[in-house]
C-alpha cells in the first residue's frame, strides 16, 4: 500500500480521491487550508497551502505520491503553475507528482486542436485552462527520471455533476473522452478510482490521459 497525500484534499476533486483511497487500504493525508468538519474516516488531516512549498513538503515527509488537485481559479490564478513547479523541485525524487488539469488541454480530437485553442470554449474559463496546460508543459520539462502523472478529467466533470461511482471509465490517452451522444462526462467518485489505477498501477508514466464514459 501507499502513502499518499492529496493536495486540496478537502475539494471536490480531492474529497472523492481521499475517500477511494482509503477504501483501498491506502495511507492518506489529506492537505487543505481548513480541516473540514465531515471528515473521511481512516485518513489525516492537515491544514496546509501549495502556496508554502517549504511548510508542505516538512508535512509530506515519507509519502510515496503526491496528487495536486488545487485548481488556478479565483484567489488561485496564476499561482498554482510556479506553485506545482516549486513542488516538484523540492519533494525527494523517488515521490511521484500526480495533477488533476482540466478538460481545456486535453484534444478535442487525435490531431487537435486542444480544447481551449477551439471557438466554442468559453472565455471566462480560458485563464484556468491556459495555466492548467502551461503545468503539463512545466512536467514534460522535467527531467527523465522525475516521474510524474497528469489528467484530464471529462468536460462535465464538477460539483454540479457529481454522479455515483461505478467503478469504470474509458482512458481516451490524449483526446476527451465522450459518449455517442457526444456528450464528456464522469463522476467524481469514478475520477477517484482512474487517480488510484494509476497509482496503483502506473500505466502512464511521465504522460498525461484523459478519463471520461
Amino acid at each position: 500500500m501507499a502513502r499518499i497525500a492529496v493536495i486540496g484534499g478537502t475539494g471536490y476533486a480531492g474529497r472523492h480521491i481521499v475517500a477511494e483511497a482509503v477504501d483501498r487500504g491506502h495511507t492518506v493525508v489529506s492537505v487543505a487550508r481548513t480541516v473540514p468538519n465531515e471528515r473521511v474516516e481512516g485518513a489525516t488531516y492537515l491544514e496546509g497551502t501549495l502556496l508554502d512549498v517549504p511548510g508542505l513538503v516538512a508535512e509530506l515527509e515519507g509519502v510515496d505520491v503526491v496528487v495536486s488537485t488545487v485548481p488556478g481559479r479565483g484567489d488561485m490564478l496564476g499561482k498554482v503553475r510556479p506553485a506545482v513547479a516549486q513542488l516538484v523541485a523540492t519533494l525527494p525524487d523517488t515521490v511521484r507528482v500526480g495533477v488533476i488539469g482540466g478538460a481545456g488541454g486535453s484534444l478535442a480530437s487525435a490531431d487537435g486542436p486542444r480544447l481551449v485553442d477551439t471557438e466554442e470554449f468559453a472565455e471566462e474559463y480560458k485563464p484556468e485552462a491556459l495555466e492548467a496546460a502551461d503545468i503539463l508543459e512545466d512536467l514534460k520539462a522535467l527531467p527523465e527520471d522525475r516521474d510524474w502523472f497528469y489528467i484530464h478529467p471529462a468536460g462535465g466533470f464538477g460539483a454540479w455533476a457529481p454522479g455515483e461511482r461505478t467503478g469504470t471509465y474509458r482512458d481516451g490517452g490524449d483526446v476527451l473522452v465522450v459518449d455517442e451522444q457526444g456528450e464528456s462526462y464522469i463522476s467524481g467518485a469514478d475520477l477517484a478510482v482512474a487517480v488510484i489505477d494509476e497509482i496503483e498501477s502506473p500505466q502512464h508514466p511521465r504522460d498525461r490521459f484523459t478519463v471520461g464514459y
